[in-house]
């Protein structure tokens, strides 16, 4: 086996450790924002409105809808990969299991650090798994799709959405307050300082080391060249792909 092909190996198993421990912690973090009862980010308060009208599990109604918004995608012509399908089942469940694990808040010196908890926390698993780069999910797609059909920017197509989606969550019933307006503050700056930590070089990048170690004929001691930093290795996600634009506010 080449060192490249190793190199490749060990990358797609960081990829997928880094898919599943994302999409894990970011339901893990939802159900932190739901105990800690102070507001849900805005997708959280449709579910939670539709939870409490349904009277299903916050994590069965999440996936609910993740499929229902998935099914958008074929009129708008997106393309799932791994990680669209996986957003859909993986975060409901972890956000179920954490629940009943996790008891009520009560007072805000056990509320308070549990939303900001659960904010951070959700800027890591945004990081995570938008670096892992298996397609954003449903309801990522679904912006980034209505942008490239409407020529819209992402800014203005993510904050109709989002608007339609808390207001609709809010007269359900859902969790609308501090937590709310925290995490639209916060989360954009969290996601993409934890997309730079979690970056996963590309394949140019992993199939340096292979090129360098061949030896230059001319050159008694030859400089190696520097490897890529996360700075360099997330631009091209960041500011050219689908997972990139939901980082774009």
């Amino acid at each position: 086996m080449s060192i490249a092909s190793g190199s490749r190996g060990r990358q797609l198993t960081r990829r997928l450790v880094q898919l599943y421990a994302g999409l894990a912690l970011y339901g893990i973090s939802s159900a932190l924002l739901v105990r800690a009862g102070l507001g849900l980010e805005p997708w959280g308060v449709l579910h939670q409105g539709l939870a409490e009208r349904t009277g299903l599990t916050i994590g069965v109604v999440s996936i609910i809808v993740g499929a229902a918004v998935l099914l958008l995608w074929i009129p708008i012509r997106q393309r799932p990969g791994l990680g669209t399908v996986s957003n859909v089942f993986v975060i409901g469940l972890a956000m179920d299991g954490t629940l009943a694990l996790l008891p009520d808040g009560h007072g805000l010196p056990v509320r308070i650090p549990l939303l900001v908890l659960g904010i951070v926390l959700n800027g890591v698993a945004t990081g995570l798994y938008i670096a892992a780069r298996f397609g954003p999910g449903p309801r990522d797609g679904l912006m980034t799709g209505l942008h490239r059909l409407t020529g819209r920017s992402i800014r203005l197509t993510r904050t109709l959405i989002e608007i339609a989606v808390v207001t609709t969550g809010f007269l359900l019933g859902g969790s609308v307050g501090v937590g709310t307006v925290l995490y639209a503050l916060s989360i954009g700056p969290l996601a993409q300082l934890f997309l730079r930590l979690f970056a996963v070089p590309g394949p140019e990048a992993a199939a340096a080391p292979e090129r360098e170690s061949a030896p230059r004929p001319d050159t008694a001691a030859p400089a190696r060249k520097a490897t890529p930093g996360p700075e360099a290795v997330d631009t091209p996600v960041a500011a050219e792909s689908p997972e990139g634009a939901i980082l774009r506010r």
